[in-house]
């Protein structure tokens, strides 16, 4: 009975935060690039990536997921998605310090780092909607492009 009950916690677990992956979507990637860009700020920067592609008639696309990070896709040209992702290091929350512990109340809680998906750094993951259903696809190779600047605001 032991041993009946740990297998069953142990496949129950097994099953957590497996995403199945769409193999054959209904669109076709013609191709993915991303590039770093700094802005005329100190310390503002962020990565974009562009994905080219075509079929995409029925389909609502989502966000993007990528190093760590997600955002919602803009669509430009019906065929081109762009995803912005921020990685400035300007965004300081504003953090209460006080021998009071109630003034802290009001300190935002840091969220956990829950990625969901296990990527390398060229790899990313598309979501979208079909049918009412979200899925996802499994974006491999995305091309880097040499770093874009911003002129200096002065």
């Amino acid at each position: 009975m032991k041993i009946l009950s740990i297998l069953t916690i142990i496949f129950s677990f097994s099953q957590c935060g497996s995403t199945n992956f769409e193999t054959n979507p209904p669109f076709k990637i013609d191709s993915a690039k991303y590039y770093s860009w700094v802005g005329g700020v100190p310390g503002v920067s962020g990565i974009n990536v562009q994905i080219q592609l075509k079929n995409t008639s029925p389909i609502e696309f989502d966000s993007l997921y990528f190093r760590k990070k997600s955002t919602k896709v803009e669509i430009k040209d019906a065929s081109l998605l762009i995803a912005h992702f921020n990685t400035s290091k300007r965004n300081k929350p504003d953090l209460i310090l006080h021998s009071d512990p109630k003034k802290e109340l009001k300190n935002k809680i840091p969220e956990p780092d829950n990625f969901p998906f296990e990527l390398k750094d060229n790899e990313a993951v598309l979501s979208y909607h079909l049918g009412g259903e979200t899925r996802y696809v499994k974006i491999k190779n995305i091309k880097k492009q040499d770093r874009s600047s911003f002129p200096k605001i002065q």
